[in-house]
C-alpha cells in the first residue's frame, strides 16, 4: 500500500533479511488498528515486493528522502516488546565484525514464527509462559548443594570478587567440578538482583537436559529458558518470548543463545569454551564464544569460560595477562583420580575386528566387574567406503569430491556432504565383480563386531544416526545412567559433558587419521577430544582403577605423549611456539573469502580478481587462490582465498571497503566472507 496520510504520520527506517546492506524506509500511519508511535527496535511486518516480511526498526523520523510515490506503509506491528538497545548493539557490532548487512544478522536470530508470512498471534505462548511460572512457584525446595574442595571454593570468590567486564578462564580437569563452580556463581548473581539473568552456553545440544535438570533442582522457582535448534519452533517461540520479556532468569542453550534478547543480563558462562561447535558454518560465520565475551564487554559483566583443554586463543589471553585464570587440578569427587592412560601400538597388537588384544581384555574384565566401557571413533555409518578388490572401484559420490559412506543397515550409500543417497549395488558398477567389501571401520560396524564378540552384553550406540527421533538421544543417554547399558560406542557427542557414574574404561580407536590433516588446528582439536572423552571414565572413585586405551601406529608421537601425561600445558606451550614461529592465529588474524561455482576456474578467477584489489595495501598477506581441500560438493566447485595481517584493525579496514568492492561486483559465483576461520 502506498502511504496516502503523511499529515498524521511519520517514517520508520527497517532492516530486513535480504543480502543487501541497504536500510529501507517505510511510512507509518497513525490510525485506529495502530495508534502508537513507533519506536527503535520493533518489529514491524512490511511490504517488499510481492510479500511481507519481518524488518527491525532501526530509526524514526519525521523525513525521508524516498519520493512520496515510492513510499509504502507499514503493514503491521509484531505483538512483542521492543527488542532492547543492548541487543541492537550486538546485532550491529556482530554485522561489522563479520561484515554482514544488519537485517541477515537481527531477524534470523528472531523465532521462525514471528518472520512468517502472517505472524500468529501469541496468546498461546503468553499462556504457556503464565502456567510455567506457576509450576516453578510450586515446586518443591533445592536439591543439597555438594561440598566444594578449595580450589572450587576460590574460583566461586574471584568470580564474585569480580567488578564489571572480568573474562575468567576456569581451567579444570575432567570431572574437577567446573559445572558446580558455575552453579554457585550464578546462584550469587541470582541471589544479588531480582531481575538478575544467567546465560549459560554449552557446546552440543546433547548437554543440555543433562544440566537443564540439574540447574532446575538447583532452582527449583526459577525459570528457566532453553534455547537450541532441535526443539519445535514453538518451543522456541515460547522460550525466546520468556527470555525476551525478562521472565526467565537463567537462560542455557547452545550457540543460537548468545543471540537471544534479554532486558538484563549480569553474567555469561561458556562451557567447553574450545569447542569448534561454538563456531556456526553456514549463514552468519560467528563465533559464540567470541561474541560472549564481546556482549560480557558491552554490559560490563563477568565471563566465565570453561574448559580442561582451552582453545589456545583463550589460553594465550590469560599468558597475556587479558584473561584471569583459575585452576581445578583435581576431580571434584574425593578420591577419584583421573584414568590411567596406555597407547597400543596395533602395528604389533593386531587383535581382531579393529579391536586390539588389549583392548578386548580390558572390554572383558569390566564386564565381570559389572562396570561400563565406551568405545569412542569420530565416524557414524557402517565403513567410510565400498570398494572392489578385482578393479579398484570406490564408493564416491557423483556430486562431491568424497566417497559415500556405507550404511548398512538401511542399505544405503549415503554422502555426509550433500546428502546425496543410493541403494548398495550388488556388484562392482565397472567390473560386475559379486565381492565388493566395506573398507574402514565407522560406529555402525564397531557395534556389529562388538554383539559378535560379547554377544550376551548390552550395547547401545550414540550417534547422529541413532538419534534422530525427537528424545531419543535423551531416552539413551537415561539407559547409560540407569546402568542398563554395557559398553556404549558413539562420537564426539558423548565425547564431554557427560557423567556416567559406572564408567571405568574408555577405548580410543581410529585417532591416526588427524595427524596427518592439512588443516594446522587438527592436532589440538585431537588432543581435545582424547582428553575430554578420557575424561568420562572414573569419575565417581572405584575400588579398581579406571583406565584409557588408545589404539595407534605412532604411540611415540608427541601429542599421545602429552596426553599420556595428562599434560595440557605442556602440550599448548609447544603449539602455541610453533604457531608463533609459523606466523599462524594467535598470532595472527585472518580472513577467508570463499567462492563457489559450476567451474572451478570461474570461481579461482572471481578470487584473482578479488585478490588484485588488495594487492597494494599495506600491512596485508593477500595469499595466492587455492581449490578447498574438499573441492565439490553438491556439483559446486569450490576455491578460497587467505587473507592475513598481524594488525586486526588493518585487517578489518580492509574487510569493510572490500566487502564493499565485492558487493558491487558483477558475478554468478556464489562467495562468503569468513573471519577468523577454524579452518583453512
Amino acid at each position: 500500500m502506498i502511504c496516502s496520510d503523511h499529515h498524521s504520520s511519520c517514517f520508520v527506517r527497517v532492516v530486513l533479511d535480504v543480502p543487501l546492506d541497504a536500510h529501507f524506509d517505510y511510512c507509518w500511519v497513525k490510525h485506529a488498528a495502530q495508534d502508537v508511535m513507533p519506536t527503535v527496535g520493533q518489529l514491524v511486518r512490511v511490504p517488499f515486493g510481492k510479500r511481507n516480511m519481518t524488518g527491525l526498526v532501526i530509526a524514526v523520523s519525521e523525513t525521508t528522502d524516498v519520493p512520496t510515490d515510492r513510499m509504502r506503509e507499514v503493514a503491521s506491528q509484531c505483538p512483542v516488546p521492543p527488542l532492547p538497545q543492548e541487543w541492537m548493539d550486538l546485532c550491529h557490532f556482530a554485522a561489522t565484525y563479520y561484515h554482514r548487512p544488519l537485517g541477515e544478522v537481527a531477524i534470523p536470530c528472531l523465532p521462525k514464527p514471528l518472520r512468517a508470512e502472517k505472524v500468529p498471534t501469541l496468546d498461546r505462548a503468553y499462556a504457556a509462559l503464565e502456567k510455567e511460572q506457576s509450576a516453578m512457584v510450586r515446586e518443591a525446595s533445592a536439591t543439597v548443594r555438594p561440598e566444594l574442595n578449595p580450589d572450587q571454593e576460590e574460583s566461586v570468590q574471584a568470580i564474585g570478587r569480580a567488578s564489571g567486564f572480568a573474562p575468567l578462564l576456569l581451567h579444570g580437569v575432567t570431572g574437577s567440578g567446573k559445572t558446580e563452580v558455575y552453579l554457585r556463581a550464578a546462584e550469587e548473581i541470582l541471589a544479588r538482583h531480582e531481575e538478575a539473568t544467567v546465560m549459560i552456553l554449552v557446546p552440543e545440544i546433547s548437554l543440555t537436559p543433562q544440566l537443564e535438570e540439574r540447574i532446575r533442582s538447583r532452582f527449583p522457582g526459577i525459570c528457566m529458558a532453553i534455547l537450541h535448534s532441535r526443539m519445535s519452533e514453538g518451543e522456541r517461540l515460547k522460550n525466546w518470548l520468556s527470555a525476551h520479556t525478562g521472565n526467565a532468569r537463567i537462560l542455557l542453550g547452545t550457540r543460537m543463545a548468545v543471540m537471544a534478547s534479554t532486558p538484563r543480563l549480569d553474567m555469561i558462562i561458556v562451557d567447553e569454551e574450545h569447542d569448534p561447535s561454538y563456531r556456526q558454518q553456514e549463514g552468519l560465520r560467528y563465533s559464540a564464544r567470541d561474541l560472549a565475551v564481546w556482549r560480557a564487554w558491552q554490559l560490563r559483566v563477568p565471563v566465565v569460560l570453561g574448559s580442561a583443554t582451552p582453545s589456545l586463543e583463550s589460553w594465550h589471553h590469560t599468558l597475556s595477562g587479558q584473561y584471569c585464570r583459575r585452576v581445578l587440578p583435581v576431580r571434584a569427587v574425593p578420591d577419584a583420580v583421573l584414568p590411567d592412560v596406555r597407547l597400543v601400538d596395533i602395528s604389533r597388537d593386531k587383535g581382531q575386528a579393529g579391536f586390539s588384544l588389549y583392548l578386548l581384555q580390558a572390554i572383558r574384565l569390566r564386564l565381570e566387574r559389572g562396570q561400563q566401557s565406551l568405545l569412542f571413533i569420530n565416524r557414524r555409518g557402517y565403513a567410510p567406503v565400498l570398494v572392489c578388490d578385482s578393479c579398484g572401484w570406490v564408493s564416491a559420490c557423483a556430486r562431491c569430491s568424497a566417497y559415500m559412506v556405507f550404511h548398512k543397515a538401511q542399505d544405503r550409500l549415503r554422502c555426509h556432504h550433500c546428502g546425496l543417497e543410493r541403494f548398495i549395488p550388488h556388484a562392482c558398477p565397472d567390473c560386475g565383480n559379486m565381492d565388493i567389501k566395506p573398507l574402514g571401520r565407522g560406529t555402525q560396524r564397531m557395534e556389529e563386531s562388538l554383539q559378535a564378540l560379547f554377544p550376551s552384553s548390552r550395547i547401545l550406540r550414540i550417534d547422529a544416526d541413532s538419534t534422530r527421533r525427537k528424545g531419543s538421544l535423551q531416552s539413551a543417554l537415561d539407559q547409560v545412567h540407569r546402568g542398563q547399558i554395557d559398553i556404549l560406542v558413539g562420537t564426539q557427542m558423548i565425547a564431554k559433558g557427560h557423567d556416567f557414574r559406572n564408567l571405568t574404561l574408555v577405548g580410543v580407536v581410529s585417532p591416526d587419521n588427524a595427524l596427518f590433516s592439512h588443516d594446522y588446528r587438527a592436532s589440538e582439536r585431537l588432543f581435545a577430544q582424547l582428553m575430554q572423552v578420557g575424561g568420562r571414565a572414573g569419575r565417581r572413585a572405584q575400588e579398581n582403577g579406571s583406565e584409557v586405551i588408545i589404539q595407534t601406529r605412532y604411540p611415540h608421537h608427541p601429542l599421545f605423549q602429552a596426553v599420556l601425561s595428562h599434560n595440557y600445558e605442556a602440550f599448548a606451550g609447544r603449539l602455541l611456539a610453533e604457531r608463533q614461529e609459523s606466523g599462524l592465529p594467535p598470532f595472527i588474524h585472518q580472513a577467508l573469502l570463499c567462492a563457489e561455482a559450476r567451474k572451478l576456474d570461474d570461481a579461482l578467477a572471481f578470487l584473482q580478481s578479488a585478490a588484485a584489489y588488495g594487492k597494494t595495501c599495506d600491512g596485508l598477506i593477500m595469499n595466492e587462490p587455492v581449490p578447498m581441500a574438499l573441492v565439490r560438493i553438491s556439483n559446486r566447485e569450490r576455491a578460497q582465498l587467505l587473507v592475513e595481517s598481524a594488525s586486526r584493525s588493518t585487517l578489518q579496514a580492509f574487510l569493510k571497503d572490500w566487502t564493499i568492492h565485492l558487493r558491487h561486483t558483477k558475478t554468478k559465483v556464489r562467495w562468503h566472507l569468513e573471519v577468523d576461520p577454524l579452518s583453512i
